[in-house]
């Protein structure tokens, strides 16, 4: 954390791996919370880039073989925020659809 650019940085990453893993025409990906350790990027802001990220990914891609994205989660501070954001995504659904 701090050489700069690091939200773009971790789009990128994310983005890499789906497409690399869809690519190979992978059923299924488990990916860590990247950065959100030892390297200091705000938790919050990784789970929300995690989730937007693939989310973003599997809708665009229609083609992807990709039926899975799951999270390795390592401590309950980073599952509340998972829960946080998926609950955030699940209301904006409902409100859509109603």
């Amino acid at each position: 954390m701090g050489e700069g650019n690091e939200y773009i940085k971790l789009r990128a990453a994310i983005r890499s791996s789906l497409e690399l893993a869809s690519d190979r025409k992978f059923n299924s990906i488990s990916m860590p919370t990247i950065s959100s350790g030892i390297f200091g990027f705000p938790k919050d802001r990784c789970v929300e880039i995690l989730v937007e990220e693939a989310k973003n990914f599997l809708v665009s891609n229609n083609i992807t073989s990709l039926e899975v994205v799951e999270f390795c989660i390592v401590d309950d501070e980073t599952l509340d925020y998972f829960k946080r954001e998926f609950a955030s995504m699940k209301e904006l659904n409902d409100e859509v659809c109603s």
